[in-house]
């Protein structure tokens, strides 16, 4: 008797933990030049999701490529994060980008733009790759193709 009382006690406490729907992607928010010198570029952006699940899980990005300009400059990818039940997270985002691999781009077109970019101290900065969500062996993809002007401060 004890047992079916301890097995009907899990079994009503796992079916009330649902997993309704993926965590809901909100955006990309924050993006900006934290440092700029003679050897690297270092861009932050902060992602912002929303759980409506009873359940947590993990959320990792694999392969957000970084574009500058229209032009690809490098890629991120970031730890596994856990992600809460029933709240709005964030995730920190970070690259370094070489100015080396800025100095190897081909063709006058890519390095007015750059150029025009500096003194005008704003450049286009584009996120585009997949977050990957995983909990309870599901696994779902977020596409994220998320575009801002970046003010430069020098």
């Amino acid at each position: 008797m004890r047992k079916l009382i301890l097995l009907l006690t899990l079994a009503i406490s796992m079916m009330s933990c649902t997993v309704k729907e993926k965590p809901v992607f909100i955006g990309i928010e924050d993006i900006e030049v934290v440092d700029s010198n003679s050897k690297s570029i270092t861009l932050t952006a902060t992602a912002l999701f929303e759980n409506p699940n009873d359940v947590s899980g993990n959320l990792k990005s694999d392969d957000i490529s970084i574009y500058v300009n229209d032009i690809k400059l490098a890629k991120l990818s970031s730890e596994s994060f856990d992600v809460p039940a029933r709240k709005e997270f964030t995730i920190p985002l970070k690259v370094d980008i070489s100015t080396d691999s800025i100095l190897k781009i081909r063709g006058t077109e890519a390095i007015g733009s750059l150029l025009n970019s500096l003194i005008n101290k704003k450049i286009k900065v584009q996120y585009k790759g997949e977050l990957i969500y995983k909990t309870f062996g599901f696994s779902y993809t977020y596409p994220i193709d998320e575009t801002e002007m970046v003010k430069l401060d020098y």
